[in-house]
């Protein structure tokens, strides 16, 4: 298990953007997706149209249907870009106005279960949704228009 601590990312009046960090790195996982397509040359389009759809959403909130449903139906996990796309980039969607932002990558086969890159980053965000909702059920963590209160020194078990 890796420890992991859930980062704000960007607030504005209707959404607010998280992204995860593990123990040890000094890179969110958010910065680490961007980093790995934005100087490629095939991906790179794909990235830019990820990014304007996270600006949109900053600008109009979260909304489900921007998103491709993921992980399994209990769980928050979803995926951007909703349409065709060679590049996933993973999300837990926690409400209408708050979305965590995880890692991602070229998806070139099928289905993310065969991939052990994507589904590591789908099992680690599926984790981190069970992890959060307990937290939301005894109270430690609530959900605030665009904020989640409670994680500025919360650590998660990943």
């Amino acid at each position: 298990m890796t420890k992991a601590r859930i980062l704000s990312v960007e607030q504005t009046e209707k959404a607010g953007l998280f992204t995860i960090i593990f123990e040890g790195e000094n890179q969110s996982e958010f910065v680490r997706f961007i980093n790995k397509f934005k100087d490629d040359a095939v991906r790179q389009n794909d990235l830019r149209i990820i990014l304007n759809q996270i600006d949109t959403m900053l600008s109009n909130g979260i909304a489900e249907r921007r998103f491709r449903p993921e992980g399994k139906m209990n769980d928050g996990v979803c995926a951007l870009p909703v349409y065709k796309s060679g590049l996933r980039l993973y999300c837990l969607r926690l409400s209408d106005s708050v979305l965590i932002v995880g890692n991602g990558g070229a998806k070139d086969t099928k289905t993310y279960q065969e991939s052990d890159d994507l589904n590591g980053y789908v099992i680690s965000l599926q984790k981190l949704d069970a992890l959060l909702k307990a937290d939301i059920k005894k109270g430690i963590v609530t959900i605030e228009k665009t904020k989640i209160i409670g994680i500025d020194d919360k650590e998660y078990d990943l």
